[in-house]
């Protein structure tokens, strides 16, 4: 999703319904609705390099044309567009114009990006499906447009993207689509190999996916991991830790309705790194080693400084099973945890980092295993 706060978002989305006139034109075989596209003196008059597609989703459950009202008349304030919004069953408004620069996944992104695409949620299997081909076909369109190849998130510089490739080599912290398209059982592979052979006019693969020789099974080899933190009370102390999590009183890092600065989380096997956002920095640099003493590369944080943000991910051992952090966070301005992060963003409509901006976080709980346990 492009940078926006969620909660915002969500709100203003919801009231934001417009009547006007419709008036459309074709792109690539699918009808694209311009009645909500930025005028000429609108949005970024910088061009592109045509480099990269980039595939967004846009972590609400809310209609495609909502969103793209939502661009169109906030653009400015928020710093945030793109050129076209997917949903509403397979429709297309556009936002942004073409070969310009949007605003939507960063400085080196936009100026490299023709064409950043959103795929609006939905919980509706047969809405989604809809939205699914006239997204997939749009960014293979746009890319073969440009004459950009239609490799998704390849090692190379060029190609479609992902804001989660986005995210991993040049700057950021979102990991969309992936978590959206996995609550539809899209997986990685099947969407790599949509964009690159597209669906035809009824909905069906160009080149359906051969089905793959059955591999032998492997047993599992899972290993208990445990995973040990703690925050430092802004203006006072670090805290005592708390190893993985519970329902007690001390089954997470922090103290309810405080501010904390620095942070430290180390695992038992495996590795992790992690980082913190700050309401007067914004993301710190990630840090791997756990040593509340050496608060240069042992803690996430600034001393005095107000935590608001916290993203992790683990790496399991080779040849063990896969296991991720599962993680969720609580703020001093609203009751309940916030929804529960993964850190490779498979939770459907969250993205893999906990806390909302702007409010200081209170507690933390952290878990690693195959699955959520919250």
């Amino acid at each position: 999703m492009t940078k926006l706060n969620k909660l915002k978002w969500v709100v203003a989305i919801a009231a934001a319904f417009f009547v006007g006139t419709t008036f459309t034109y074709k792109v690539s075989a699918a009808t694209v609705n311009n009645d909500y596209a930025l005028s000429s003196n609108q949005g970024s008059s910088l061009r592109t390099s045509n480099n990269v597609i980039i595939a967004h989703a846009t972590a609400v459950y809310a209609p495609a044309k909502n969103v793209a009202i939502y661009e169109n008349r906030e653009w400015y304030n928020t710093g945030a567009y793109v050129q076209y919004i997917v949903g509403d069953g397979g429709k297309i408004y556009r936002v942004g114009a073409e070969g310009y620069q949007a605003w939507g996944a960063g400085s080196w992104a936009n100026a490299n990006a023709p064409v950043q695409i959103e795929l609006a949620q939905t919980y509706d299997n047969a809405e989604f499906r809809k939205d699914y081909v006239a997204y997939v076909n749009l960014l293979r369109s746009s890319a073969i447009k440009y004459g950009i190849p239609t490799d998704v998130d390849s090692s190379a510089w060029r190609g479609v993207k992902s804001h989660f490739w986005i995210t991993n080599h040049v700057w950021g912290n979102h990991t969309d689509p992936y978590g959206y398209l996995a609550s539809h059982g899209i997986t990685k592979a099947q969407f790599a190999h949509d964009v690159k052979y597209g669906f035809s006019s009824s909905g069906n693969n160009v080149n359906p996916t051969p089905t793959p020789t059955p591999k032998p099974s492997e047993p599992a080899n899972k290993k208990a991991v445990h995973v040990t933190y703690a925050l430092h009370q802004k203006g006072k102390q670090w805290l005592s830790p708390v190893k993985d999590f519970s329902s007690g009183s001390n089954g997470f890092a922090g103290v309810p309705n405080s501010k904390h600065d620095m942070l430290y989380i180390k695992v038992n096997r495996g590795s992790i790194k992690y980082r913190v956002r700050t309401k007067e920095d914004g993301w710190l640099p990630w840090v791997h080693k756990a040593n509340k003493n050496d608060t240069v590369n042992g803690v996430a944080g600034i001393k005095g400084h107000t935590i608001d943000g916290v993203q992790m991910y683990y790496t399991t051992p080779h040849g063990e099973t896969y296991q991720q952090a599962y993680y969720r966070s609580q703020t001093t301005q609203r009751t309940g945890y916030l929804g529960t992060c993964a850190d490779n963003g498979t939770v459907a409509g969250y993205d893999n980092w906990a806390g909302m901006l702007g409010e200081p976080l209170d507690r933390l709980q952290i878990h690693i295993n195959d699955n959520s346990k919250y």
